[in-house]
């Protein structure tokens, strides 16, 4: 079997079900596991993705408007790879390739009978729910089945030990800098299994775009910065357009350090197996003093 993943996250799915060999194509977001680099970049974005956050929100806000794709796929380069399956999503159409930007693949591809498998996960289940769905495209079913059971029997673990904890401290998780976005989803499943008290975003939805004043009126515990698409250093380079607000130092996470940056990029932004690393994560970040999986320095970090 010939498989293109275009998406980060059923990349690391195809990898955990042990079906790297088969994979012929990637996106050029995937990256995990490393070895997967090797393989073809089928698409790009239409955005500079190097440029300030805010820039990357008006940019995206444009192509948006003029109804154009963030994401551009190479057509014949896929067609020329023969797939038999095509993995993407239709979650976000910022935030990877959607079935939309196949159109003219599709068309070019179609003598292939390259079947297109869209993952939809929007909260904790629905993850569940992708993984079964790529595994049943692969034929890899009871690895699926397997990696499942693996997955809730680890987060289970986590949410039992986070639970013991002697506090239940009120969180805000940023997914986006500026402006402000915070994070839906699956975000708040995590922050209740870590033992917080999620205050902006809800399980199930979109992201909500949130204010600044918002933030300061809520004034959590402890802000988790995640910003999707960025790793560490590229999330602290981007905060000063956040701690430079003057209504920034009026938080009282600011003023007691309970700021910290996370791997958006690696983590919580992707709907995958390491879903149980970003609850470890975030454990980690609300319960120090019960929680210790090994993340500090490199999944997270303080501000």
């Amino acid at each position: 079997m010939r498989i293109v993943s275009l998406l980060a996250s059923t990349t690391e799915i195809v990898g955990a079900l042990g079906r790297l060999d088969d994979l012929v194509g990637r996106s050029h977001e995937c990256d995990f596991p490393p070895e997967v680099e090797t393989l073809p970049a089928l698409c790009s974005a239409r955005l500079d993705t190097s440029a300030p956050s805010a820039i990357i929100d008006a940019d995206v806000k444009r192509l948006v408007a003029q109804a154009l794709s963030v994401y551009e796929v190479d057509a014949q380069a896929l067609a020329d790879l023969k797939p038999d399956v095509i993995l993407t999503q239709t979650l976000c159409e910022v935030c990877a390739v959607s079935p939309r930007d196949l159109d003219e693949a599709v068309q070019i591809c179609v003598a292939s009978d390259a079947r297109i498998v869209p993952t939809t996960a929007g909260d904790i289940g629905g993850i569940w729910h992708d993984i079964e769905s790529v595994g049943a495209a692969i034929g890899a079913e009871a690895a699926a089945r397997q990696l499942i059971a693996d997955c809730q029997r680890r987060m289970t673990e986590v949410a039992q030990v986070a639970q013991r904890a002697a506090t239940r401290p009120r969180i805000a998780c940023l997914e986006w800098i500026d402006p402000l976005m915070a994070g839906g989803n699956w975000v708040p499943e995590l922050v209740a299994l870590a033992g917080g008290e999620n205050l902006f975003g809800t399980a199930g939805e979109h992201s909500p775009w949130m204010t600044i004043e918002a933030l300061v009126e809520a004034d959590p515990d402890i802000i988790v910065v995640l910003p999707c698409g960025f790793d560490l250093d590229r999330c602290r380079a981007e905060m000063p357009a956040l701690t430079n607000r003057p209504e920034w130092q009026r938080l009282s996470a600011v003023r007691a350090g309970q700021v910290y940056l996370t791997d958006g990029n690696q983590y919580f932004n992707r709907p995958g197996p390491r879903i149980v690393e970003s609850l470890e994560i975030m454990a980690e970040i609300l319960h120090p003093d019960v929680c210790d999986y090994g993340h500090r320095g490199v999944g997270w970090q303080p501000l």
